[in-house]
C-alpha cells in the first residue's frame, strides 16, 4: 500500500463552516493534504484567516462568505469556486449549530431554524454542488452528521433530528450518485471541544462530567481528531466506501448513550 492514495494534489475542496472548530480542522487538513480549498462561512473575518493559513502549506485558498442556507448563495459559491479552479472535488458540509430546549418548550419556529441550519443546508449544498461532480463523473461529498442522530439526545431533539437525517440523506444520495463515481459519506463526532461549545461546557459543568464518564477514552474530543478520517474519505484510499457514517466519539457510543439526559 502507497500513501499517496492519501494524497489530494490537484484537489479542490470546499468546506462550509470553515471559520471555526471543526470546519476550520479540516480545511488546514485537506490542504496540508495537497487539495486548494475554499473556506466559507458567513462571517468573513474567520475565514480570511483560515485562507491565510492555507497558502502558508503551499495550497491555494478562496474566502468565500456564504450563507448555505440560501441556494442562490451556494449557486454563487459553486461558480465563484469554477471561476477560480475550474472545478470541484469534495465539498464537506460542516456548517451547523442548535441550542438547548426540551421538546415542550421548543417553537415550531426553534424546530425549523434548527433543521434549516443543519439538514436543509446539507441538502441545497449536496444538489448544487453534487451537480458539476455528477457531470465530471467523480467527486466525494463529506457530511459531518452526530452521534446524536443515533439518539437519543433529550434537550436537543431538533439537532438530533438533524442529524439523523444528514445520515438518511448520505445513504440515499450514496446510491442515486454511485453509477457517476460520486462517493457520499458522512463522520459522526461525539463531543468536541470547539469555541462554539467551549461556554456551553463550562455552564453545564455537570453534563460535562457526565460526558466524560460515558467517553472510554477519557476526554472530549478536539478539532483535529476528525481531521484523518477527513482526509481518508475525501482521498483515493476510500475508493471503495460510500454511503458509510464513520463515528469519531472516543468510544462513547459503546455507552449507555441515553444517560446523557440535559
Amino acid at each position: 500500500m502507497s500513501l499517496s492514495m492519501f494524497s489530494l494534489a490537484g484537489k479542490v475542496a470546499i468546506v462550509t463552516g470553515a471559520g471555526k472548530g471543526i470546519g476550520r480542522a479540516i480545511a488546514l487538513g485537506l490542504a496540508q493534504a495537497g487539495a486548494n480549498v475554499v473556506v466559507a462561512a458567513r462571517t468573513a473575518a474567520d475565514i480570511d484567516e483560515v485562507a491565510a493559513r492555507i497558502e502558508d502549506t503551499g495550497s491555494k485558498a478562496l474566502a468565500i462568505p456564504a450563507d448555505v442556507r440560501n441556494v442562490d448563495q451556494v449557486t454563487s459559491m459553486l461558480n465563484k469556486t469554477l471561476a477560480s479552479f475550474g472545478r470541484v472535488d469534495i465539498l464537506v458540509n460542516n456548517a451547523g449549530g442548535y441550542f438547548i430546549a426540551p421538546v415542550l418548550d421548543l417553537s415550531p419556529q426553534g424546530w425549523e431554524a434548527v433543521i434549516k441550519e443543519n439538514l436543509h443546508s446539507v441538502f441545497i449544498c449536496c444538489k448544487v454542488i453534487g451537480e458539476p461532480m455528477v457531470k465530471q463523473k467523480a467527486g466525494s461529498i463529506i457530511s459531518i452528521s452526530s452521534v446524536t442522530g443515533f439518539g437519543p439526545y433529550p434537550g436537543a431533539a431538533h439537532y438530533a433530528a438533524a442529524k439523523a437525517g444528514i445520515i438518511s440523506l448520505t445513504r440515499t444520495l450514496a446510491v442515486e450518485w454511485a453509477p457517476f463515481n460520486v462517493r457520499v459519506n458522512s463522520i459522526a463526532p461525539g463531543f468536541v471541544e470547539t469555541p462554539s461549545t467551549s461556554t456551553f461546557w463550562q455552564q453545564n459543568p455537570k453534563h460535562r462530567q457526565a460526558v466524560l464518564q460515558n467517553v472510554p477514552l477519557g476526554r472530549l474530543g478536539k478539532p483535529e481528531d476528525i481531521v484523518g478520517v477527513a482526509i481518508f474519505l475525501a482521498s483515493e484510499a476510500s475508493a471503495y466506501v460510500t454511503g458509510e457514517t464513520i463515528v469519531v466519539s472516543g468510544g462513547l457510543t459503546t455507552t449507555v448513550f441515553d444517560e446523557l439526559v440535559l
